[in-house]
C-alpha cells in the first residue's frame, strides 16, 4: 500500500513537472518564432540565436560592466557595440525579461509619446501598486487619467511652484547647516542619504504642508515609505525565493496601513483648516494638496462642503504617496550628479559661482532671502540652468516603459514599420542622450550646448533631450525639480567644496578590480543615483 502511494505521489509529479516543462517550451518557441518572422522581414536587431534570443548578446555586454550598474546603459551599450544597427530595434531576452522594441530616435519617440501615446508596460503597474494601489498619475490610462491630471496640473506650474520658493530654501538652509557639520566632523559621507532627506522634506512641504522633518529625525510616514520601496518588485525575479517571498505581502500590507493613516490624517487636518480659514487664506501659501481642496470644495458653490467624499479622498491619498516616492526619489539623484559634475569640472564651479556672484551678490549667506523676495533672478543665471539640463542629459534618473498595441507600428527614418503588440516598447533617454546623431561631442559634459544659437552646430536637436519625456503623459513635477535644483545650486556652490572620497572608500574596502563606465567611477547604479550612494567630504569655503 505504501508503495502504491509512493509511485501515486511519483507519477502526480512527473505529470506536474512534464507539464511546466511543455508550457515552458511552448512559451519558449513561439517567443523565437516572433522574432524568426520579424527577421525575416529584415527588420534590425542584434545577433540572434534560435535558442538564446539575444541572451548571449545582452550577457557579452552586461558582463563588462560593474554588477550594480543600472539596466538604461544596454540600450547605449547596443549602440556602440553595433554602430550600423539604427536607433529602433528588437531586443528578445526571454524568459529572462520581455521582448522589447527599443526606440531611441526623435521621430520614433514622437510616436509613442505624442502622436499616440502608449500604454504604460503592465509591470510598472505591478512594481508600484505597493505605492499607490494602482490608483496613480503614472499608471492610470484614459479619461481617469485625464481628470487627475487635470486636477493637479495647476499646482504644478512653473508659476505656482515659485510661490513656494520660501518653504524649499527653508529646507535647503537646514540641509546646508548638516554640510557645516560634516565639514567640522571631516568624515566620509554618502551624499545620497543627505539629498534623499533634504528632497523628502521639500516634497512634503510642497505638496502637503507638512515638515516631515526626516533630515533630523525619522519619521513614520517616510520610513514605511522607504521600507516599502526595498520590497518593491516588477515581479520577473529570476530567484523564486525572492520573486513569492511569503513575507512580502506582509511588508507591504504593514506599511500602507501607516502610510494610509499617516496622509488620511493630514488630507483631513488640512480640510478643516481650509474650511475655518474660508476666504482668508492666501493663495500664495498654499501647498498643493490645499489647492486640490480648494477645487473641491469650490464645487459645491453656495452649499458648504462638510466633508470629502471617501472615493476622492483615496485618490488624493494614492497621489500624493505617489509624489513622496517619485517626485523625492529621482530628484535626489540629480542633485547627486550635479555635485559630482562639480567637483570634477573645476572651469565649470568657478563659472557657476561667478554667475551666482554677479546676481545674488558676493555674500553667499544673503542668497537665501534674496531668492526668497525675488525668484524671478533664476531667469538671470542661464549657465546654472544649462548645468542642470546638461546633468540630466548625461544622467537621466527614468526611462519610459511602454506596451505595444496591436495594429500600432513604430516607423524608423527608413520608413521601415515595426510592429509593437506583445513587446515592451523601450523609450530609453540614455540611449539618445549619448547617440552621436543628436550630440556631437555625447561623453563630454558641455554646458554651453544649450546657450548656443540655433545653427551652431552644438545646438542641440528639438526632441533629442527627454529626462522628463514629451507629450500629454511628460512628468507633472519637472517645473519643481528645476526649481529645486537652482535653489539648491545657488545656497551651495559657493559656500561648499565637495570632495569625492570613491579612493578612500575603495581602499578602505580593500576593493582591487575597480570599475567604471565610459570612465566614470560615479556610474549609474540601482535607482539612477551615482555608484555608492556618491561618497563625499565637504569643506566649507564661506562662513
Amino acid at each position: 500500500m505504501t508503495s502504491q502511494r509512493f509511485f501515486s505521489t511519483l507519477t502526480a509529479f512527473t505529470t506536474i513537472f512534464l507539464g511546466a516543462l511543455l508550457y515552458f517550451f511552448g512559451k519558449l518557441y513561439r517567443a523565437r518564432m516572433k522574432i524568426a518572422r520579424l527577421r525575416k522581414l529584415g527588420l534590425p536587431m542584434p545577433p540572434w540565436n534560435p535558442i538564446f534570443g539575444h541572451l548571449a548578446f545582452c550577457y557579452k555586454l552586461t558582463s563588462s560592466l560593474p554588477k550594480d550598474a543600472h539596466p538604461n546603459y544596454l540600450p547605449d551599450m547596443t549602440r556602440r557595440e553595433l554602430p550600423d544597427l539604427g536607433p529602433v530595434y528588437y531586443l528578445d531576452t526571454w524568459p529572462f525579461g520581455p521582448q522589447m522594441l527599443i526606440v531611441s530616435s526623435t521621430r520614433g519617440l514622437h510616436q509613442i509619446t505624442q502622436e499616440h501615446s502608449l500604454p504604460k508596460y503592465p509591470a510598472l503597474k505591478y512594481f508600484l501598486r505597493p505605492i499607490a494601489e494602482g490608483l496613480d498619475l503614472v499608471t492610470m490610462e484614459g479619461d481617469l487619467w485625464k481628470t487627475w491630471r487635470g486636477i493637479f496640473n495647476p499646482g504644478f506650474s512653473a508659476n505656482y511652484i515659485t510661490n513656494l520658493t520660501s518653504g524649499i530654501v527653508e529646507k535647503t538652509e537646514e540641509f546646508c547647516e548638516i554640510l557645516e557639520d560634516l565639514s567640522r566632523s571631516h568624515q566620509i559621507f554618502h551624499m545620497k542619504h543627505l539629498t534623499d532627506n533634504l528632497t523628502m522634506d521639500i516634497i512634503g512641504r510642497i505638496v502637503m504642508k507638512a515638515d516631515l522633518n526626516c533630515q533630523r529625525h525619522s519619521n513614520p510616514l517616510v520610513d514605511s515609505l522607504r521600507m516599502q520601496v526595498k520590497w518593491l518588485t516588477f515581479g520577473a525575479d529570476v530567484n523564486p525565493f525572492t520573486r513569492y517571498n511569503p513575507v512580502r505581502p506582509l511588508v507591504f500590507w504593514y506599511n500602507s496601513r501607516r502610510m494610509n493613516s499617516y496622509v488620511t490624517r493630514k488630507i483631513d487636518t488640512r480640510f478643516a483648516e481650509l474650511q475655518s480659514e474660508g476666504h482668508n487664506h492666501s493663495d500664495g501659501n498654499k501647498s498643493i494638496i490645499d489647492l486640490v481642496l480648494t477645487a473641491k470644495m469650490s464645487e459645491n458653490a453656495g452649499n458648504e462642503l462638510q466633508q470629502i467624499d471617501t472615493q476622492f479622498k483615496n485618490f488624493t491619498m494614492n497621489q500624493i504617496k505617489l509624489f513622496l516616492f517619485s517626485g523625492h526619489d529621482t530628484t535626489s539623484s540629480t542633485v547627486c550628479y550635479i555635485f559630482y559634475i562639480l567637483a570634477t569640472n573645476a572651469a565649470v564651479l568657478a563659472r557657476v559661482r561667478a554667475e551666482h556672484t554677479s546676481v545674488f551678490g558676493s555674500d553667499p549667506f544673503g542668497a537665501a532671502s534674496i531668492i526668497t523676495s525675488s525668484p524671478s533672478l533664476f531667469n538671470k543665471i542661464p549657465y546654472t540652468v544649462a548645468v542642470i539640463k546638461e546633468v540630466l542629459r548625461m544622467y537621466p534618473a527614468v526611462s519610459g516603459t511602454k506596451a505595444g498595441e496591436p495594429n500600432f507600428s513604430v516607423t524608423d527614418d527608413a520608413n521601415r514599420r515595426f510592429p509593437t503588440d506583445g513587446f515592451l516598447v523601450w523609450d530609453n533617454p540614455q540611449a539618445i542622450h549619448r547617440d552621436p546623431a543628436y550630440w556631437p561631442r555625447p561623453d563630454d559634459l558641455l554646458p554651453e550646448q544649450w546657450l548656443v544659437a540655433a545653427g551652431n552646430p552644438l545646438h542641440p536637436i528639438k526632441g533629442a533631450w527627454r529626462p522628463f519625456s514629451h507629450g500629454p503623459r511628460n512628468c507633472i513635477g519637472q517645473e519643481l525639480a528645476m526649481i529645486e535644483m537652482k535653489i539648491i545650486m545657488v545656497m551651495t556652490a559657493r559656500r561648499f567644496d565637495i570632495q569625492l572620497a570613491y579612493e578612500e572608500l575603495d581602499r578602505a574596502k580593500g576593493t582591487k578590480n575597480i570599475k567604471t563606465i565610459y570612465g566614470e567611477r560615479g556610474y549609474q547604479i540601482q535607482r539612477a543615483q551615482p555608484s555608492d550612494d556618491l561618497p563625499c567630504r565637504v569643506a566649507q569655503i564661506a562662513s
